[in-house]
Formats: structure tokens, C-alpha cells, sequence
């Protein structure tokens, strides 16, 4: 029997001009990454191509993404024989399917200069450690968006998550439009749209964002534009009988510096939202102090004070995961058709701190105190929980815990926050040196959260406003301030933050606290 010799896998053309075209794709779950390689496997198979597609998939969401490799050839009559997996500086085309996934590639060496075409979206994915990170953790896109003309051939980058929202489809359509617009594999436009017919599964949404993708890796259309980071603020409802009050406040905007009216406007819009008026007053009461003590101290003042008073308490979470717009963002973050049901299930677990503190001051005290009852929290009652706020009953729940909000004033946990938050504002006003107390505000942005990451954001915090007497009167102490701060933001275990205590220590005739 005749047996033809196996056409070996490499990047030069061999005996008979047959070359491997050699693609990898970056992906998460629910980015449609198995599709966009199935369509990229009958694409090339329906040009007369040999091709093979393997995947190994990531450790979990956002902390490892899954790598689909694609190899393919012309049929010569002889049988291929491809790799299994991608090799540094043997990739002609990288796909990710988002900004990060692309400077990862990058990092692995899937991205070569003179060679590989990098077809990217520009849109973000907070990996976990963005997350986790004590303070701003994301990590800088123009320093990505950058490199990536460094290392590749070829650059095809732009938003391709927010055409594909526009089409009604998912990212996965988009990709595999500006694979067909790279011009980096040899095949017509037509044949990749009849492979998106073939699929039978939302084909006229698909096509649409193909088709937009499509354009732009052409040039033939303007990319979307980018949207800002911060989420936009939206319009706050006040009922009738309070407009006259919310006028009011609207009025004592004005009597602020001018610099500090828009941050101290959309503070006010926070407060209000997260309690009530009187809430709104208390605030600007606040700000307005600090603006008189130094007008320089309007800005921080408004932004921190804003923060500080809308702490995160169950109260909160409660109000925040039963609102009608929250729905409407799940259900069009996750593409929820008019035939479709959606099932949503919320994580809860209360720490017996966190159950005390929700309670009236008197009664929570009490139960903080004795040992007997929070020993039988943690036998009985201290375990996560998974409530269907789907379900009338599980949505219900949350809706009378939000509805104790009006009571908030009377909670424990709202005694112990203000008693912390006045404690800040007045060390901060108490300082001689404007710019140390720009800086102790500023530290206000340590804490965060709530349960387990408002405890480690608190101790932080303590840390750091202990070496603050180590600098009142130093012509640097501003600057220091700042850097003890950034170091507590630099790591989770506080290493840096103690390098940093010892060195303020280091110059100073006053000993480190205990």
C-alpha cells in the first residue's frame, strides 16, 4: 500500500510550497471562544484547507484565560500533521479577546515583530488581581495599547465588546469579523459570513457585528469610541415634597469655591441617594467646613467626605441588589432575550460583627458582649447563603432589609462609622499644614468594602495614621504622608507600609507605635 509522506508542521514553505498558517486565540468563559475556533476550523476547511483546533483551558474566570490554538494548510493531497500548541515566536496570528489577554500574549511570546497580525478588543475585563488590590488596582491600558505596536506586524485593535452589544450578539461575531478584515488569512469575505449562516444559531445578530467589525479592521468605518472608565451618574429622583429641600442644597453649591462645585455636586447626588436630605446637609456641612478652614481642602473634602459617609453596610447591598436598574444591567450584560428567563442568585455571608451591627445601638452592643450568643452564630448560623432574587420570596427579603434604611441613624454600625468618620475630618482640619491635610483626607480611600476587605482596609488605615505625629511640622511630611499611603496600597500582607513606618521612624527622635 502506497502511504503519501505526512506534510510536517513549520513556518517555512516546504518541498512542494505547502505552509502552516499557525493561529491562537485568548479567551474567557462566555466570550464565545469555542465558536469563533469552529468557525475558523470550517472556514478554512470550506477554502480547501487542511486545519486543526486544540484548547487548554484557564484555571478559572479572570485568572487564567482558555488558549485555543488553530493550525492550518492547503490540501496538497498529503496528510498534515500539526502541533498541539503554540510556541513562542511561531504564531502569524494572535487573537484576545480582551486588552489584558493581548499584553499577556505579548508577555508568552505569541506576539513577534515582522510576523504575527494581533487582532484585539480594547475593552476591559478587571482580572482578579485588579480587583483585589487595596486601592486602584486597574492595570494601565495606553502602556498595553502601546506595546502592542511594538511587538506585532500587524495591529488590529479597537472596541470590538461594544459593537457587538450594538449588534445584539456576542464578541466571538465581532473577532471573527476583524479576522476576515485583517486580510491575514486568504479567504473571502462571503465565505466566512455563509460559515456564520451555516451555524444556524443567532445568525442575523451575528452577521451585523461581522459585518461592523469587518469595517473597521478595513478601515472603512470609524472604531467606537472608547468609553470613560467611571460610570456616568445618573439622574437622581427626588419625590415632590422634598424638592423644596433638595433645592435648598442645590443653592449652597454655589456658595463653594467654584473649583470644588461639580465634585462636591456629584458627592451630594451620592449622600442623597444612599440615605436621605438631611444626609445631604450633614454632608455639605462637612465640606463647607473644610473650605472655610482652607479652600484648597474643598476638593479632597467632597470627594472623601462622600465616601466616608456612604459606607458599605448590608442596608447598602441589600438596596443596591433589589433596584430595577440593576436587573436591567444583568440582563443586558448577560443577553437576556424577551423569551428568556433569567435566574439570578446572590452570594450573602453575614459575619456575626456585621449581623450585631445592623441592629438598634443597644441591642447590638449587648449581643457584641456576650460570648454565649456569638457562639452560637458561629455554630448555627455563620454560613454563606445563595438567595434567588428571581423568586418573589428571596427578593422580598432583601427588599424589607433595604426598607430599614429610614433607621439606618438608629443601627450600631451607623453609631461606630460616624464616630470614625468625624474622628478623621477633624485630625484632618486640625493640621497646621494644608497639604498634610489634603493628604490625611486622601487617606480615606483605604477603606473600602465591607465584612472581611473593610477590616483589612481599616487596620491599614490605623497603620497609616500612626505615623502622622512622626510628621506634623516636617516640611516633607505632605510627601511622606502620601507614601505611607501608596505603600499600604501596594500590597495586601502590608510589607511595604512597615519598610515605610520604619523609615519616618528612622528620622524621628519619637518611637514607632506598638
Amino acid at each position: 500500500m502506497n502511504m503519501q509522506a505526512p506534510v510536517i508542521a513549520r513556518r517555512s514553505p516546504g518541498p512542494q510550497g505547502e505552509r502552516i498558517i499557525t493561529l491562537a486565540a485568548l479567551a474567557v468563559g462566555g466570550q464565545g471562544g469555542g465558536v469563533l475556533t469552529n468557525w475558523i476550523i470550517d472556514v478554512a476547511e470550506a477554502n480547501g484547507y487542511h486545519a486543526q483546533a486544540t484548547s487548554v483551558a484557564g484555571v478559572a474566570q479572570r485568572t487564567g484565560a482558555t488558549v485555543y490554538y488553530v493550525e492550518m494548510c492547503k490540501d496538497t493531497g498529503r496528510t498534515p500533521v500539526f502541533a498541539l500548541s503554540p510556541s513562542e515566536g511561531d504564531v502569524d496570528i494572535m487573537i484576545a479577546s480582551e486588552l489584558m489577554e493581548a499584553g499577556r500574549a505579548v508577555m508568552r511570546g505569541f506576539v513577534t515583530p515582522g510576523r504575527t497580525t494581533l487582532i484585539a478588543s480594547t475593552h476591559r475585563i478587571a482580572a482578579v488581581s485588579e480587583k483585589i488590590a487595596p486601592g486602584d488596582g486597574r492595570a494601565d491600558s495606553a502602556t498595553v495599547i502601546n506595546a502592542l505596536g511594538l511587538a506585532a506586524d500587524q495591529v488590529v485593535a479597537f472596541d470590538m465588546e461594544t459593537l457587538a452589544t450594538r449588534a445584539g450578539s456576542v464578541i466571538s461575531a465581532s473577532l471573527f469579523g476583524a479576522l476576515a478584515g485583517s486580510g491575514a488569512l486568504p479567504f473571502p469575505r462571503v465565505s466566512y459570513e455563509e460559515i456564520i449562516r451555516k451555524s444556524g444559531k443567532g445568525v442575523e445578530a451575528s452577521l451585523r457585528a461581522f459585518g461592523l467589525a469587518f469595517d473597521c479592521a478595513k478601515g472603512d468605518a470609524a472604531p467606537p469610541a472608547t468609553e470613560a472608565v467611571a460610570a456616568a451618574i445618573r439622574t437622581l429622583h427626588v419625590p415632590e415634597q422634598l424638592r423644596d429641600s433638595w433645592h435648598q442644597l442645590e443653592a449652597r453649591l454655589a456658595l463653594l469655591p467654584s473649583e470644588a462645585r461639580e465634585m462636591a455636586a456629584l458627592g451630594l447626588k451620592k449622600v442623597v441617594d444612599y440615605q436621605d436630605i438631611a444626609y445631604g446637609a450633614q454632608y455639605l456641612d462637612m465640606v463647607a467646613r473644610a473650605a472655610t478652614k482652607d479652600p484648597a481642602l474643598a476638593i479632597p473634602a467632597a470627594k472623601y467626605a462622600a465616601n466616608a459617609l456612604c459606607y458599605d453596610d448590608i442596608l447598602r447591598v441589600a438596596d443596591l441588589k433589589t433596584r430595577a436598574t440593576r436587573r436591567d444591567r444583568v440582563r443586558k450584560e448577560v443577553r437576556v432575550k424577551d423569551d428568556q428567563l433569567l435566574h439570578l442568585t446572590e452570594y450573602f455571608h453575614p459575619r456575626f460583627e456585621e449581623f450585631t451591627t445592623t441592629l438598634p445601638v443597644r441591642l447590638g452592643s449587648w449581643l457584641q458582649r456576650n460570648r454565649k450568643a456569638e457562639a452560637f452564630y458561629a455554630r448555627y448560623l455563620d454560613k454563606g447563603r445563595r438567595i434567588r432574587t428571581d423568586s418573589l420570596m428571596g427578593f422580598g427579603m432583601l427588599w424589607c432589609v433595604s426598607a430599614l434604611r429610614p433607621w439606618r441613624r438608629n443601627l450600631l454600625r451607623h453609631r461606630t462609622e460616624m464616630a470614625h468618620v468625624t474622628a478623621w475630618f477633624d485630625t484632618a482640619l486640625a493640621q497646621t499644614d494644608t497639604a498634610l491635610a489634603a493628604e490625611v483626607l486622601a487617606n480615606r480611600r483605604l477603606i473600602k468594602g465591607y465584612s472581611d476587605t473593610h477590616a483589612r482596609g481599616l487596620s491599614k488605615f490605623d497603620r497609616v495614621m500612626s505615623g502622622l505625629p512622626m510628621l506634623q511640622g516636617r516640611a516633607d511630611g505632605a510627601d511622606w504622608m502620601r507614601r505611607l499611603r501608596t505603600a499600604a496600597l501596594a500590597d495586601e500582607k502590608g510589607t511595604a507600609l512597615d519598610g515605610a513606618l520604619q523609615t519616618v521612624a528612622s528620622f524621628t527622635t519619637q518611637k514607632l507605635p506598638a
